[in-house]
């Protein structure tokens, strides 16, 4: 793998996975624990990405949560802050990022955290924020590979549902940014239907350019 200037620069799996976690490293070094420190625009933005994954719990507030790409762990922040007391796992590719939520929110019975890509636990439900978005250099037939690859991982991770969201190619294309990764909505949403079942929703009405599609088991 090559480094240039924070973008990532790599061909498999395991070389996107490391780039990542650097990628992130870099950014939680930064700015520390904020949006900014996860390569979100600001807080507000951020608790609306939050918002749009209560759907999938529907308001089931004892359901364990597995959040894949957890960065410090703010959802079980934003989670706990509206009333969810079910057990949370959080998984980063970024030691830093893990030993940031283990300090900031702590550990214990109700919430561990992990360092990997791939889960070794299930929950009931899986979330992935974010976690699509940095392409940097590496080839769109690849990077889409690995995105369809890591919705498999969570479609195997949460046994009652998943969500997760992507930047979306219905934004102003003077809004895109070249090492960033884009899909477009009904692909997606095509792509989630064949693969796992007719019980999928694409919101992209909550005013940012992305979407978040919720699948739930039928």
């Amino acid at each position: 793998m090559i480094r240039m200037n924070t973008r990532i620069v790599c061909q498999d799996s395991s070389s996107i996975i490391s780039g990542i976690a650097a990628y992130y490293s870099a950014k939680l070094a930064t700015h520390g624990p904020t949006p900014q420190g996860v390569d979100w625009s600001g807080s507000a933005s951020h608790e609306l990405r939050h918002r749009q994954f209560l759907r999938l719990l529907d308001g089931d507030t004892e359901a364990s949560v597995l959040d894949l790409g957890c960065g410090f762990g703010d959802f079980l922040r934003f989670l706990r802050a509206h009333g969810h007391r079910g057990r949370f796992l959080g998984y980063d590719v970024a030691p830093d990022m893990i030993a940031a939520a283990a300090r900031l929110q702590g550990e214990g019975a109700d919430r561990q955290w992990r360092v990997g890509a791939i889960p070794a636990e299930t929950a009931d439900f899986a979330v992935a924020s974010g976690i699509f978005n940095v392409r940097g250099d590496v080839p769109l037939e690849t990077w889409t590979r690995y995105v369809h690859d890591t919705i498999d991982v969570l479609a195997q991770a949460g046994r009652r549902g998943f969500a997760f969201n992507v930047l979306s190619l219905s934004s102003d294309p003077v809004r895109r940014a070249a090492p960033l990764y884009y899909a477009e909505p009904d692909v997606t949403l095509s792509h989630c239907l064949r693969r796992y079942g007719r019980s999928v929703a694409l919101l992209q009405d909550y005013g940012l350019y992305e979407f978040t599609v919720i699948v739930r088991r039928s």
